[in-house]
């Protein structure tokens, strides 16, 4: 890439953002919020778990993010019966009685994870260590996941039989946890007229692998203002009950706060947000326009919050 100066690189970044928005919404009507938050993650290097009720587009979202990227795209449909094996690959004997590693659909640049909680925790684990490490360990062998990687999970929240729920140390892996709502009337008129009369939309690709990575690396040289890099931490310390900034409200109703995880991906995604939108260092308000994203998946209501219906969302209005 060549950009004469960091402004000019930023300035290149916004450009890339508002050209993948449009090829995106060739296909996807609707979801705004949710296109956002997903290309912010993928510009911070960081996985998104997708929740939302089925016939969404979550899969055709992420489906036409990778082509938009240039990127290789695959989709593992977890089920209760899945192996680890079955998503990392496997050593094989072959003829000459010598074991090859045959690579599993782990080794690709977006992964789709779709309905990660319909699989039991020893195959979650699989793909999670490929999440934190971006490797595979097999037979004592560490092999390196291509760059980029991203994870896109999906998981549906109003089914819960049969179903393994992501611990909390698990949930913290993934960057964000983005909700996708049902569209509205007008829009859901467009999405059928669209989807009802057999025209095809071509998505071109906007950006190489090459050049996202130069822009995860462009993300976090941007530089934040100290007291905007101490708004996004007192944050995550509000959230956690009984320390020395827990207010009253996060005593009584949250029972696990947020780890310093949260701090570093606040920041970072800060950084990219200001980015996208033309400005050259994050202030308070970009903190707050993802803070939701970051929060929901790590801070715990207690049965106090769930008895007089407060939700995460509503915990995440107080502390900002």
């Amino acid at each position: 890439m060549n950009f004469k100066n960091e402004v000019e690189a930023v300035n290149g970044l916004a450009e890339a953002y508002h050209k993948l928005r449009a090829e995106i919404g060739k296909v996807i009507i609707g979801q705004e919020d949710v296109v956002k938050a997903v290309l912010i993650s993928l510009f911070c290097d960081g996985h998104s778990l997708l929740v939302g009720v089925p016939g969404l587009a979550k899969t055709l979202l992420v489906n036409t993010i990778s082509k938009a990227l240039d990127l290789e795209f695959k989709r593992i449909q977890f089920t209760p019966d899945l192996m680890p094996s079955d998503i990392t690959g496997s050593e094989v004997m072959d003829e000459n009685r010598n074991f090859t590693f045959h690579k599993g659909p782990l080794f690709t640049n977006i992964l789709l994870a779709d309905e990660i909680n319909r699989t039991p925790p020893k195959t979650q684990a699989a793909l999670l260590e490929s999440m934190q490490e971006r490797s595979v360990t097999v037979g004592g062998h560490q092999y390196m996941l291509p760059k980029p990687f991203l994870v896109l999970a999906t998981q549906n929240p109003i089914e819960q039989e049969g179903t393994y729920p992501l611990p909390e140390a698990q949930l913290d892996r993934f960057m964000f946890n983005i909700f996708l709502h049902y569209p509205s009337y007008e829009e859901e008129v467009s999405i059928v007229k669209a989807t009802t009369q057999g025209t095809k939309h071509e998505v071109q690709s906007v950006l190489t692998g090459e050049e996202i990575l130069y822009f995860q690396k462009l993300v976090k040289q941007i530089p934040i203002a100290d007291n905007v890099l101490e708004y996004a931490v007192g944050i995550v310390n509000k959230s956690r009950p009984n320390s020395a900034m827990a207010t009253t409200f996060v005593n009584n109703y949250i029972s696990w706060g947020a780890g310093p995880r949260a701090s570093q991906s606040l920041v970072v995604a800060a950084k990219c947000h200001a980015a996208i939108n033309g400005k050259y260092s994050p202030d308070i308000e970009d903190v707050q326009a993802i803070a939701k994203y970051v929060l929901r998946h790590r801070v715990v209501r207690n049965y106090k919050a769930e008895a007089e219906g407060i939700t995460i969302d509503d915990m995440i209005k107080n502390l900002l």
